[in-house]
């Protein structure tokens, strides 16, 4: 990557509300009024095909609240809560799972919270027979889960990797003792580094280290320490997220604003910080938030123009149905996206009435299905190539979305974008706006002006 120079003009133009894109349509315009005859034939259609699966666990505990925190979260330090969810998790399971296709390969599974590691050793063991007992063993399966060092034992680490999970994700967010306390996450170095010895000793593949930036008190020294001390961790991957800031969403983030939250600029200039400090260090930058060693397959995906996005961020495994189980959770389908209900305690009432804990749903359309696939292309590609959406949209791409194109005329005169006769590509600077970009391929960005979104910077 290029020097980064930052235009404090470019920050104050595009520093608007936008989606993230971690799907299309995003998850604002998923509703509790979708057409449920319609979602459930599409469900029961895919549940015969033969498409591999990703599997999905929402685990919803934690201890206590991260005050940035945008997640579905229960705030308990009653553990035993994990033993009634789990009795939950394998009924949800044994009632979507009927007329499922034997055949179907999981290629892919993920823990995601809350913690999941607010589960005790036994029930994560416990948690991982009941997968295998629905969708069968998966010995090559890439198995990932998200880990709290502040409260993982190297007796969870056991549990996890006789459970079939050989990839961990940890949240560190920040080093600075300051930082931690304005964002109610006291998580000393030591702490995290045990946690990535105790997994490698157990054989896990690969380790990845969640940071954000944009979060109270942060300035470019403070953070360039934090960088330096994980990246001597090594870890394999890093992702790096831009703090959103959605306190209508996420009510205690409100506490946030009594702190020093960093300006537009400051953010900026802490992105260009991690660009440049994490690609000295051999990293790739993939995408707009994740940093990967070489040999890594996010980094070979990005390489190779087969890297994909899904709601767990960037990901090698876009041609697979997710299947998610657990309170909040996102299932994808190639027509549909469904939500569970995000109450526990609804949750738990529908699945012992014998529904599918379905609270919103969304049906894509054969337009959206092209806007998806064009966004998808721009923000992991970092470009476009209009002879290679031609074909695979069967249409003629320029025409199609010649409004669009001709739309991109100020991005190009601010230098976030290249165009010529073949396609487009990105900029270094313009991959700090690439959200901005894929909105000009959204055309229902304007239709949906009532919904709000986190700032893109």
């Amino acid at each position: 990557m290029n020097k980064l120079s930052v235009d404090l003009n470019l920050v104050r133009k595009y520093d608007v509300p936008g989606p993230r894109y971690t799907s299309y349509p995003p998850a604002t315009r998923f509703s509790e009024e979708y057409d449920e005859e319609r979602l459930h034939d599409l469900i029961q259609a895919n549940k015969q095909s033969q498409r591999d699966l990703s599997l999905y666990c929402h685990i919803p505990f934690c201890e206590s609240l991260c005050w940035f925190c945008g997640c579905t979260t229960v705030i308990t330090s009653r553990h035993q809560e994990g033993t009634s969810y789990l009795d939950y998790l394998d009924k949800e399971m044994a009632l979507f799972c009927n007329g499922e296709s034997p055949n179907r390969k999981v290629v892919q599974m993920h823990l995601g919270g809350g913690t999941p590691t607010f589960l005790r050793p036994d029930e994560i063991r416990k948690l991982g027979s009941i997968l295998h007992r629905h969708f069968g063993e998966t010995p090559d399966c890439e198995a990932g889960v998200e880990v709290d060092p502040r409260r993982l034992t190297k007796e969870h680490v056991g549990a996890l990797w006789e459970a079939g999970f050989n990839r961990a994700s940890m949240g560190v967010q920040d080093n600075n003792a300051k930082v931690q306390k304005a964002i109610n996450r006291i998580q000393p170095m030591e702490i995290t580094r045990n946690s990535v010895d105790w997994l490698r000793e157990a054989g896990f593949e690969s380790i990845n280290i969640d940071l954000i930036y944009g979060l109270p008190h942060q300035t470019e020294s403070s953070f360039e320490k934090t960088l330096e001390e994980i990246i001597e961790l090594s870890p394999n991957r890093l992702a790096v997220f831009s703090y959103a800031h959605v306190p209508w969403i996420k009510p205690a983030q409100k506490i946030l604003e009594r702190e020093n939250l960093p300006t537009p600029e400051t953010k900026l200039n802490l992105l260009k910080l991690i660009i440049e400090k994490l690609t000295s260090e051999g990293y790739v930058y993939v995408g707009m938030d994740h940093f990967a060693r070489p040999d890594d397959e996010l980094a070979v995906a990005q390489s190779q123009k087969t890297l994909q996005r899904n709601f767990q961020g960037y990901s090698t495994f876009g041609g697979a149905d997710i299947h998610a189980f657990g309170m909040s959770s996102v299932s994808q389908i190639p027509d549909a996206y469904w939500q569970n209900i995000k109450e526990l305690k609804e949750y738990y009432q529908a699945v012992d009435d014998g529904k599918t804990p379905i609270a919103k749903g969304c049906i894509v359309t054969d337009d959206e299905k092209k806007y998806r696939i064009v966004i998808t292309r721009l923000m992991c590609d970092l470009g476009l190539d209009y002879d290679s959406l031609s074909n695979s949209l069967d249409i003629n791409f320029r025409e199609e979305f010649a409004d669009s194109l001709d739309g991109l005329e100020d991005m190009e005169d601010d230098g976030l974008l290249i165009r010529d006769e073949s396609g487009l590509t990105v900029t270094d600077t313009g991959r700090l706006f690439i959200r901005n970009i894929a909105m000009r391929f959204d055309p229902n960005i304007e239709s949906s002006s009532t919904t709000r979104y986190s700032r893109t910077i």
